[in-house]
């Protein structure tokens, strides 16, 4: 259990560094992200670089997606499992929970381009945690 739990961190720290944020420089290349990717600007409370920061919560992320991947159905369809897990669970916690603890607009002021960018975004992380998962030893 323990490595299964270290191994999701890791899924999910490098799938936020590897996929939602070269998603999110795909969009924000095409104008259509509101939010620049890679950022190092510190973050409230601790002062660490929004990158790591980022990458960390996404390591959290990761080992909940590991805790429960095992239920997603198989084949392709367990791709799509993933993509949709990423996109929706952490989309709805940032945006209804996270953005208005730091003193943002629930929903982030229901602004359509951050709710795709958001669903993008975090699809594409949720995918490339089951992608780098699948290659860490001892999965399937």
């Amino acid at each position: 259990m323990k490595q299964k739990i270290l191994f999701g961190f890791i899924a999910g720290f490098f799938a936020t560094l590897m996929f939602h944020q070269i998603t999110l420089a795909e969009l924000w290349h095409l104008r259509f992200a509101p939010f620049a990717p890679f950022q190092m600007r510190p973050t409230w409370p601790f002062g660490v670089p929004a990158m790591l920061s980022l990458s960390f919560w996404g390591g959290i992320w990761g080992i909940i997606f590991v805790l429960i991947h095992r239920n997603f159905p198989g084949g392709g369809r367990y791709w799509l499992a993933a993509f949709l897990f990423g996109a929706i669970v952490p989309t709805l916690v940032a945006l209804l929970i996270v953005v208005p603890l730091k003193g943002g607009a629930i929903g982030a002021g229901w602004q359509w381009r951050v709710w795709v960018t958001a669903f993008l975004v975090n699809g594409t992380w949720g995918a490339g945690t089951a992608l780098i998962y699948s290659f860490l030893p001892g999965k399937r």
